[in-house]
């Protein structure tokens, strides 16, 4: 992160006596990531099981990386098997991408998974690469991957950011971690 003067900014730290955690190898920390959010392509293999079929599948996906919070992972929609995804009730609106829709997994058979994923038809400018694109919650499906790594779900029942060995916290969502 540059200032407008061409130094250099601290990376941030998390509010409180919580400390950020020292990277190792080929890690990333969520607070490197900036704020306001940016959108970024992943050619790794992105996957959502549930029920043990494949939901979800890309090598074309999307991150969003925002401070504080784990990569959000975004398919297209061409990669989700949308008949078994139905329109929910339930909306959200972000300060950075717009109003978002989202939707309810249901196999037909008598399993439901009420607002598993979430999509923005029309994102704020400088998120339209997301535009219908489909994130879910790592938490509400059986299995999140990234690349050949299960992912874990991000602390706390709002968030959506998947976690894996690469990523480190403290993430938001975590006990203490309010108003981050």
């Amino acid at each position: 992160m540059s200032n407008l003067d061409g130094g250099r900014e601290a990376p941030a730290q998390p509010a409180g006596p919580v400390r950020r955690i020292e990277l190792g190898p080929g890690q990333e920390s969520v607070w490197d990531y900036p704020r306001p959010p940016r959108v970024e392509s992943v050619s790794e293999r992105l996957r959502v099981v549930v029920g043990g079929a494949t939901l979800a599948d890309t090598t074309r996906g999307l991150r969003v990386l925002e401070t504080a919070g784990p990569p959000v992972y975004y398919f297209p929609p061409s990669a989700v098997l949308l008949e078994l995804l139905v329109p929910s009730r339930h909306r959200s609106s972000c300060e950075w991408k717009g109003d978002a829709r989202y939707l309810s997994y249901d196999d037909g058979a008598g399993r439901r998974i009420d607002n598993v994923a979430w999509s923005y038809d029309r994102p704020l400018p400088g998120f339209e690469a997301i535009a219908g694109y489909l994130a879910f919650y790592a938490g509400l499906v059986d299995e999140a991957w990234v690349g050949d790594e299960r992912a874990t779900p991000q602390p706390g029942r709002f968030y959506g950011g998947w976690i894996t060995s690469r990523i480190v916290g403290p993430f938001k969502g975590e006990p203490g971690s309010f108003g981050w």
